[in-house]
């Protein structure tokens, strides 16, 4: 047993709608009695993929004692149970195009009620994942402090955040000291747009591995 991150349901809340369950890549959760449950602690990674997606808000991520997450007993599993591809991004709503942050509008209607997903250009690229676990049901901007102008990324955003309703922002960068510009980008726009906006971080590793911090 570890201390670690994993994900918690509140049964008290949980609906049993079932609209995390496809959410989670390892086959994690599943609908037990009418609820949605963690059927083993070593099959959750987690980094929390499922959150944002229950309307009821019964998903959060805490750390207490738990198996470690066990990458071979998630791929037996997922196999066995006939769910070894993995969970696709869920589509947006409306068409998001570009996603470069010196070519996204200011305005524009898929930023609604959007969680957004802030990543470094690399991020998508040395991390698959990334698409799966951080991805679905957010819309998307990237950029790289190192070779385009931050102070002018901070500007930009903070005018989207003051213009927009977007509802949380996540950051994934890769561990290089050059990419941490971009958490200062954004904790720059939150604090110049005025709002109380949540952020969440995870660093890429080399190996593609994710980390939140």
């Amino acid at each position: 047993m570890v201390t670690r991150k994993i994900v918690n349901i509140n049964e008290n809340l949980c609906n049993g709608c079932g609209a995390c369950i496809p959410r989670c890549a390892e086959g994690a959760l599943q609908l037990v009695n009418g609820k949605a449950k963690i059927i083993a602690d070593k099959y959750c990674d987690g980094l929390g993929a499922c959150l944002g997606h229950c309307p009821q808000g019964a998903i959060t991520v805490s750390e207490r004692e738990a198996p470690e997450f066990d990458e071979k007993a998630v791929h037996e599993h997922l196999t066995k149970t006939g769910h070894n591809a993995p969970a696709k991004p869920a589509q947006p709503a409306q068409p998001q195009w570009p996603v470069q942050l010196n070519l996204v509008p200011i305005e524009a209607p898929f930023y609604k009620d959007a969680d957004l997903l802030i990543a470094a250009d690399c991020a998508p690229v040395a991390c698959p994942e990334l698409h799966t676990k951080l991805l679905p049901g957010k819309r998307i901007v990237i950029g790289c402090p190192k070779f385009d102008n931050a102070p002018a990324y901070a500007e930009k955003l903070t005018e989207i955040l003051k213009r927009n309703n977007d509802r949380s922002i996540t950051i994934a960068h890769m561990v290089v000291p050059c990419c941490s510009g971009l958490k200062w980008m954004v904790d720059k726009a939150v604090q110049a747009s005025g709002k109380q906006i949540p952020v969440k971080r995870y660093i890429i590793g080399i190996g593609g591995d994710i980390n939140e911090q």
